[in-house]
């Protein structure tokens, strides 16, 4: 399973897999295009890192933050869009289904608090994985912990709800 927090600057992802009930960490880290690039080549940039990742581990799905706007910055989500169809895109490629799942679900199903801050969730995300340290940067903690709940809600659907 591969989840992905996207940016256009920063694109967390982190690998995972269930053994016996037991989610263990396979690699985590990010994408990172060239903010002063144009769009085009940003988007390229993240398209090559995530297919990257996704043929290399060939996962069972692609986990992604689900597209939201705010009412103050329509743009966002308007630019946003254009990464995520570049990691759709990359999933599509090795026939993985992308499920996708609200910013503020992950953070409910991870802490209690659909408003956790980034802090918490990276240490909720280091002790579902029972990792020494916090998850670096805020995007690798956000990809791991999407595609956790992800998991979470496809093998138990009532466990998450």
């Amino acid at each position: 399973m591969v989840g992905i927090d996207p940016g256009l600057r920063i694109t967390g992802y982190g690998v995972i897999r269930a053994c016996e009930g037991k989610i263990q960490l396979l690699e985590a880290g990010i994408v990172r295009a060239v903010a002063s690039r144009p769009l085009e080549q940003r988007i390229q940039e993240i398209y090559d890192g995530v297919a990257e990742v996704v043929r290399d581990h060939q996962p069972d799905f692609v986990a992604l933050e689900q597209l939201f706007s705010h009412y103050e910055r329509p743009k966002t989500a308007i630019l946003m869009g254009h990464a995520r169809g570049a990691i759709c895109l990359a999933a599509a490629q090795v026939n993985a289904p992308v499920h996708a799942i609200e910013p503020t679900r992950v953070k409910k199903i991870m802490t209690g608090n659909g408003h956790a801050p980034k802090h918490q969730m990276q240490q909720a995300v280091r002790l579902q994985l029972g990792l020494k340290e916090a998850p670096e940067p805020a995007d690798v903690a956000d990809a791991l912990a999407i595609a956790i709940c992800v998991y979470h809600q496809r093998c138990n659907p009532l466990a998450s709800s």
